[in-house]
C-alpha cells in the first residue's frame, strides 16, 4: 500500500498550531512523497495529547488495540476544525478555509482510494481498512465545517440540531465503528438503537460546547449558535451586552434566555444515557467506560453553565482535577465491571 507523505513530516511538532504546519504538509498534496505509518501514528498521538479538551481523548480507558484508531480519527477532526476556524477573520479567511477544506476532502478521497498522502491520512488508512470506518462520517464532518463558513446565525432549534447531525453525530459513529465489528452493525445486534442514542449524546455534547463558548464564538468567529427564535436575542442585543457583564439585570436576562436551551440539552443527555446499557447488553462492554466518560464530561460541563449561565462574559470549563477524577471513576467502574463479568463467567 503506498503510504506517501512529505519528508518534513518526520520533524513536525504536534504542539504547534495546525495552520503553521501547512507549509510542510499542506496543499498541494501532489508534492507529498515518502514516509511510514509508524511516524504518522506517532504524530497523531502527539496531536491528541497536545490539545486540551473538556476531557482527554487518549486515556487508559481506551484499549491498546484501539488507541491508534482513536488518535487518527482525532487528528482528522483536529485538522479539519482548525482549517475551518484558525485561518483568520473576515470574508477572505472564510474563502481560504473553504479552499483548505476542499483540499482536505481530496486527501480523504485519496486515503479511501488506498493512496494516502498527508500524515493524518497515512495514519488513518490502516484504521479505515481494519475497522471499515464509514467514509460518509468524515464527509459529513467536512460539510459541517464548510457550513461554518457560510452560516453564522441560527434561527430555530431544528436548524442548530441539523448542524449537529453533521458536526458531532459522525464522531460518535466513528467511535462506535472502532469498537463494534462490521458484522455486528446490524439491527439484530441493536446497532440502530445504539446509533440513535449515540447521536443524542453527541448532539448534546456539541450543544453544550455552543452554550459554553457563546462569547468566544461571537467575538472571535462572528458566529451565534443560540437559536434566536427561542432566546429572543438578536445580534445587536448580544453585542450590546458584551461589555455589560457587571449588570445583574443583563446577566439575569441572558440566563433566562438560554435557560430553555440548557433544559433541552440536559434532556438529550438523559435520553442518550441508555446507550450504556445497550452497549453492555450487546457485548460491547469495552466501549462503556469511554462513552460514560464523554457523557459525564458533557453533563458536568453543562452543570457549570447551568450554575452560572453567564457564558456571554466568561467561559466555564472543567479543571484538570475534575477531569482526572472522572477518568479515575470511569477506570474503576470498568475494572469492577470486568471483575464482575469474570465471576459470572466462572459461575456458569
Amino acid at each position: 500500500m503506498p503510504n506517501a507523505f512529505p519528508t518534513p513530516m518526520l520533524t513536525l511538532d504536534p504542539t504547534r498550531p495546525i495552520v503553521e504546519q501547512l507549509s510542510a504538509v499542506g496543499p498541494p498534496g501532489s508534492r507529498a512523497s515518502g514516509g511510514d505509518v509508524d511516524s504518522a501514528i506517532a504524530y497523531c498521538r502527539g496531536l491528541a495529547r497536545a490539545h486540551e479538551e473538556n476531557f482527554p481523548v487518549l486515556t487508559a480507558l481506551v484499549p491498546r488495540g484501539w488507541r491508534d484508531d482513536f488518535a487518527a480519527v482525532y487528528a482528522f477532526c483536529r485538522w479539519a476544525d482548525d482549517l475551518a476556524d484558525e485561518t483568520g477573520h473576515g470574508p477572505r479567511a472564510r474563502e481560504h478555509s473553504m479552499e483548505l477544506l476542499a483540499w482536505w476532502r481530496e486527501e480523504l478521497e485519496a486515503c479511501y482510494a488506498g493512496e494516502p498522502r498527508h500524515p493524518v491520512f497515512v495514519a488513518l488508512r490502516p484504521s479505515v481498512e481494519r475497522r471499515e470506518l464509514p467514509k460518509q462520517a468524515f464527509l459529513d464532518l467536512i460539510d459541517a465545517f464548510e457550513q461554518d463558513q457560510r452560516v453564522t446565525r441560527y434561527a430555530s432549534w431544528a436548524d442548530v440540531l441539523g448542524y449537529c447531525t453533521r458536526s458531532a453525530d459522525p464522531v460518535g459513529r466513528l467511535v462506535l465503528s472502532i469498537g463494534i465489528p462490521p458484522s455486528r452493525r446490524t439491527p439484530g445486534h441493536g446497532w440502530d438503537e445504539i446509533v440513535r442514542t449515540s447521536d443524542a449524546v453527541c448532539s448534546a455534547l456539541q450543544l453544550t460546547n455552543f452554550w459554553q463558548d457563546a462569547r468566544r464564538d461571537l467575538v472571535e468567529r462572528d458566529r451565534v449558535y443560540l437559536p434566536s427564535e427561542i432566546t429572543g436575542l438578536d445580534d445587536a442585543t448580544l453585542r450590546a451586552w458584551l461589555d455589560r457583564g457587571d449588570d445583574a439585570g443583563v446577566r439575569a436576562r441572558y440566563g433566562e434566555a438560554i435557560g430553555p436551551l440548557l433544559a433541552r440539552t440536559r434532556a438529550m443527555f438523559e435520553e442518550g444515557r441508555s446507550i450504556l446499557s445497550l452497549l453492555r447488553a450487546h457485548g460491547h462492554g469495552a466501549l462503556v467506560p469511554i462513552v460514560r466518560l464523554f457523557i459525564e464530561g458533557g453533563e458536568r460541563t453543562l452543570a457549570l453553565v447551568e450554575r452560572e449561565p453567564g457564558t456571554l462574559w466568561a467561559r466555564p470549563k472543567l479543571g484538570k482535577g475534575a477531569r482526572g477524577a472522572m477518568v479515575a471513576r470511569a477506570w474503576a467502574g470498568a475494572r469492577i465491571g470486568a471483575l464482575g463479568a469474570g465471576r459470572r463467567g466462572g459461575a456458569s
